[in-house]
């Protein structure tokens, strides 16, 4: 209101001057003489000061991205007096995937954390767990030139309870459990973003920590049964395809391709995981998520209880609710 009032001051003393002045010219004269009235105007005027403009602050804009996907499937039966059989059961599983980002200029940082559990409870029969993970990446990079950057690649994986193999005849059997088996892998090399959708990382040096913390289950890992932890040094590919093909399916897949200097070079280590996501509305969607390793530190018994390398694979389908938080990328 000050800066108003002085504004409208202004204005009026301009307009009075000119006025006044107006009344004072006479054609023909060289000087013009200014009336005492308009020379008193002309001193107030010039006493005022205008304020200048304010500029609008700079908008800088936010370089981290953040994000999260909640999704969650259940299901339930109940059977009485069922000529054919079976067990009344329910099923649930969750899925949650957390994205965090950090890019300027020349550089890079993303971070990701899966966690995700299921279970089967069948009423007669036993509990049993159908999923169990606990997966973080974290990759910073540079560019170097072009499409390259030099990065740095960090990754843990795990799980939060036990898990068990129930045979037809005895108790159950422990496979596996929280840091039984853990992995924690680190890499230093070069990522090559060719398009937008694909993402290829090499780590000619990376290394690999193998944690097993219950005895039991240690040479079922690859570890010595003195050894809860086994250094791994050698070389990994990483291969990362995310393409939303349209706007209600998208494709996800992560391949690690990986080699140890110190045991067998030879005998690569596969992991992959596929993500397929189709949405059917707002809060519901069709997803499936597979999970195929290769480790031949691995030993998995089979139905007769002989211990072998062996590949393993898991499906899991989900149609149930799914929500997004912030700017999620899948």
């Amino acid at each position: 209101m000050r800066v108003i009032s002085k504004l409208l001051a202004f204005t009026a003393l301009i307009f009075l001057s000119v006025n006044l002045y107006s009344q004072e010219l006479k054609k023909g004269e060289e000087e013009i003489k200014l009336s005492a009235h308009h020379q008193i105007a002309l001193n107030i005027a010039k006493s005022l000061e205008i304020p200048e403009p304010v500029k609008p602050a700079e908008i800088v804009p936010n370089p981290w991205s953040k994000g999260a996907l909640f999704q969650l499937g259940f299901s339930q039966m109940s059977l009485t007096n069922w000529a054919a059989g079976g067990f009344s059961s329910v099923a649930l599983n969750a899925y949650v995937n957390m994205y965090n980002g950090w890019e300027v200029d020349q550089m890079f940082w993303q971070n990701r954390l899966q966690l995700a559990w299921g279970f089967i409870n069948s009423f007669g029969d036993r509990f049993k767990k159908s999923d169990d993970k606990i997966i973080f990446d974290s990759k910073y990079g540079y560019r170097a030139f072009n499409k390259v950057f030099v990065s740095a690649a960090f990754n843990f994986r795990s799980q939060f309870s036990n898990s068990f193999n129930y045979p037809a005849s005895g108790d159950k059997v422990l496979v596996s459990g929280p840091f039984s088996p853990a992995y924690f892998s680190f890499g230093i090399g070069m990522d090559y973003k060719p398009a937008k959708v694909l993402s290829i990382n090499f780590s000619p040096l990376t290394s690999n920590l193998v944690i097993v913390a219950q005895e039991s289950l240690r040479t079922k890992y690859g570890n010595r049964v003195d050894q809860p932890a086994k250094l791994e040094l050698g070389a990994q590919l990483k291969i990362d395809y995310k393409h939303q093909l349209t706007k209600d399916l998208l494709i996800a897949s992560n391949l690690v391709l990986f080699s140890d200097f110190l045991n067998k070079p030879q005998n690569i280590k596969v992991y992959w995981d596929l993500f397929v996501d189709t949405k059917i509305n707002k809060y519901f969607s069709v997803n499936v998520r597979t999970n195929l390793i290769y480790d031949d530190n691995i030993l998995i018994a089979d139905k007769n209880g002989e211990l072998d390398k062996r590949v393993q694979f898991k499906e899991i389908l989900t149609v149930g609710f799914s929500y997004t938080f912030g700017q999620f990328k899948k």
